[in-house]
């Protein structure tokens, strides 16, 4: 959970970082700003949790992973752009520090779905199977016998 926090971490500022810059060198509307903030930040967390933070996860199957990826990724997207959007367009909450505030809401709101998504769905544990045919040297080990790191050849 520490490792996706601090990927996370580092990715709400990216994504706060860009939203800004774009808010600040065009004239997108906020929800556009923000969208394209959300796609850079989503691509800078995938590098980091693919290869930091599950880098122990399977790797089998990389392009389900990514399809994974960008599913929960965009799902995640429009939970954290719907806030925005309900308070700039519903509410009229639309100054530079409203703005900022919600997104930042959003973020948050959307960050508990992909958490969950990414852990249950994309980045899976190894399976079982193969960490106990790993063991299996070690539990068949007799008293007194070296265990095979011990071995010498």
């Amino acid at each position: 959970m520490a490792k996706f926090g601090a990927v996370g971490g580092a990715g709400v500022l990216v994504n706060l970082g860009v939203f800004n810059l774009v808010r600040h060198v065009s004239d997108l509307p906020v929800v556009r700003a923000s969208i394209i903030a959300t796609v850079v930040a989503i691509v800078f967390n995938y590098v980091g949790f693919r290869y930091w933070t599950y880098r122990d996860r399977d790797k089998g199957g990389r392009t389900r992973e990514l399809t994974l990826f960008l599913v929960f990724s965009a799902i995640g997207l429009v939970i954290e752009n719907g806030v925005l959007y309900l308070a700039t367009y519903g509410f009229g909450w639309d100054s530079p520090l409203q703005s900022n505030v919600f997104k930042f809401v959003g973020i948050g709101v959307a960050t508990l779905f992909r958490f969950w998504s990414y852990r249950s769905w994309v980045f899976r544990a190894m399976p079982a199977q193969g960490a106990a045919a790993g063991a299996a040297p070690v539990l068949r080990h007799e008293p007194g016998e070296p265990t095979p790191r011990q071995r010498v050849p």
